[in-house]
């Protein structure tokens, strides 16, 4: 890293991505739906809240890194372009769900499959999958987040986001 001291000002904006973040993995993706699971069948439908706000949060995410000026803190700029970069990863990861979701619906409307077929083809290639990149993402984010607390850029950050050597 350079010789550049970062400021604590700079340092309380590079924690707002992670933050931002780690609320919709922690907050929705494992209390809400753990929430919404624990009262069973009769509110299943609310699960379809987690996706979207989910959205919402991440698109908060790209609008506020692509606003971020490289040129006014370098800083800041590296800790919201590694939140973008696993906010594009974790979109992936909720398309991958709501198509599963959607065919599975759509295969239980029309092509007439039971519904515990439906829930286990939801759950198994849907839900899972995304559960387990929630717990992976949140290990990320946390250790990019003690990085911004700490002032420092994880490990190839320059390198990846400013074209630089570490």
């Amino acid at each position: 890293m350079s010789e550049y001291q970062v400021t604590e000002q700079e340092i309380s904006a590079a924690k707002v991505p992670h933050d931002i973040f780690l609320s919709n993995l922690i907050m929705n993706h494992i209390l809400l739906f753990t929430a919404i699971a624990a009262f069973g069948g009769k509110y299943i439908n609310l699960l379809v809240l987690i996706p979207i706000l989910s959205f919402i949060a991440l698109s908060v995410t790209f609008y506020r890194a692509s606003r971020v000026k490289r040129e006014d803190s370098e800083f800041i700029y590296v800790h919201w372009q590694i939140a973008r970069r696993w906010s594009i990863f974790f979109g992936c990861i909720l398309m991958l769900l709501c198509t599963v979701s959607f065919l599975g619906w759509l295969g239980q409307q029309y092509g007439n499959m039971m519904k515990e077929m439906t829930y286990a083809l939801i759950g198994g290639l849907g839900i899972l999958p995304t559960l387990m990149s929630v717990l992976v993402l949140v290990i990320i984010e946390s250790d990019s987040l003690h990085h911004a607390r700490l002032g420092t850029y994880p490990k190839g950050a320059r390198r990846r986001y400013l074209n630089e050597e570490d």
